[in-house]
């Protein structure tokens, strides 16, 4: 199901480019990029918990619904409307910033930033084709639940946290200190 998927290979990511006495205002717009992600990482544990407990029998659907609906997130979409809609919109929205604003303003800074801002890019396309197949295995499973659709759906959410996590951790190494150090944001 996921082997079609052209994972990238960390090892290849261009090194990030040390930038060296940095002003604390300086270093405040990659702080504000880890705690936006550190945010995105607290809700990925909650959910690969609830996902540990159902595979293992330890909770059935309406705990493991429970347990997801009691995240923040989860209770900021709601208010807002449709949950799936509106994560795609904030996802598509954050990628769409960094696509279009921040990674070209990184790249216009040297040829090794600009070869980091092409990485974080094609980065951004395997995590949105996860992302998408892991919501039309959500969607599948809802309507039709059973022991296959959910190691699928594992599967996909596993392969998301792996390259998500990954992503977000060198994102904030690469680019973090460059967001202020050129004044990007």
């Amino acid at each position: 199901m996921i082997l079609d998927i052209a994972f990238l290979d960390d090892a290849t990511r261009p090194a990030p480019i040390r930038l060296d006495g940095l002003t604390p205002a300086q270093r405040a717009p990659g702080l504000h990029l880890k705690a936006v992600h550190d945010h995105l990482r607290d809700n990925m544990k909650t959910l690969a918990v609830l996902i540990e407990r159902a595979a293992a029998g330890g909770a059935d659907a309406s705990e493991v619904t429970a347990g997801a609906s009691g995240l923040a997130m989860v209770a900021n979409y709601r208010r807002f409307g449709n949950l799936c809609g509106q994560h795609c919109r904030i996802v598509h929205a954050h990628h769409s910033i960094e696509d279009e604003a921040v990674f070209p303003a990184i790249a216009a800074q040297g040829e090794g930033f600009r070869a980091i801002a092409d990485r974080l890019g094609a980065e951004h396309v395997v995590v949105h084709e996860l992302l998408m197949r892991l919501i039309d295995s959500l969607n599948r499973l809802a309507a039709a639940p059973g022991p296959a659709l959910f190691e699928e759906t594992v599967e996909l959410y596993r392969a998301l946290e792996r390259v998500l996590l990954s992503h977000l951790g060198y994102e904030e190494e690469a680019i973090g200190d460059a967001l202020g150090a050129f004044g990007i944001f």
